[in-house]
């Protein structure tokens, strides 16, 4: 990983700019793979190894799961471990990616697990350290208590290192059943979340 740049804003970087509604009408017109494709909001998490290569293996992933296309990736953040002492654990980096899919969200959480094993997930003690998490946030606004994948992630709101990248590429961005992003993070506090300005996750061709 490259050094740490100096410590930055924990909230999105103001030189940090959405792609533009019209952009984004442009890219979604002009793709003719996906028929009635759904959102979804995906967050992204490492702190084992090659975090930000982990990241991009993902986010790659998705872009070759079939019936997905990887629509917008956020800046990079480092995160304190969640659920743990300080100290304990290595930083997270963070990021969070906007697909559109056919998948049905079943679909897609079996994909996501898939792409965690890839990625020589453990899945042992609640908060242990590890290669990847791929995490749906939201999914077309659906609103679930299923137990295999409640909708939207349960915990979400609570999340800074989740709400402040999903912020960076959708500032108008709702959490189904508890509002406006933006009007969720400002009791967060900073949540140990800082942007790495020094790392860049890339959009797949």
């Amino acid at each position: 990983m490259t050094a740490d740049n100096a410590a930055s804003p924990s909230f999105p970087d103001p030189t940090v700019q959405p792609v533009p509604v019209s952009v984004v009408r442009q890219v979604d017109a002009a793709d003719t793979t996906l028929q009635n494709p759904r959102r979804a909001v995906i967050s992204l998490g490492s702190n084992l190894g090659n975090r930000l290569e982990t990241l991009q293996g993902a986010i790659d992933a998705l872009e070759e799961t079939p019936g997905t296309r990887v629509k917008a990736v956020s800046p990079v953040y480092e995160t304190e471990p969640w659920g743990v002492a300080a100290d304990s654990q290595p930083a997270y980096l963070n990021a969070v990616v906007i697909v559109k899919t056919t998948l049905p969200p079943s679909s897609l959480l079996e994909r996501a697990q898939a792409i965690e094993e890839a990625f020589e997930r453990v899945r042992g003690e609640q908060w242990a350290p590890r290669t990847l998490d791929v995490d749906i946030v939201s999914y077309q606004g659906v609103v679930s208590d299923d137990p295999a994948l409640v909708l939207p992630h349960p915990r979400a709101h609570e999340r800074a290192f989740v709400l402040v990248p999903w912020h960076d590429v959708e500032p108008g961005a709702e959490v189904p059943g508890r509002g406006p992003v933006a009007d969720l993070l400002p009791s967060l506090g900073g949540q140990g979340v800082t942007l790495r300005a020094d790392l860049q996750l890339v959009l797949p061709d």
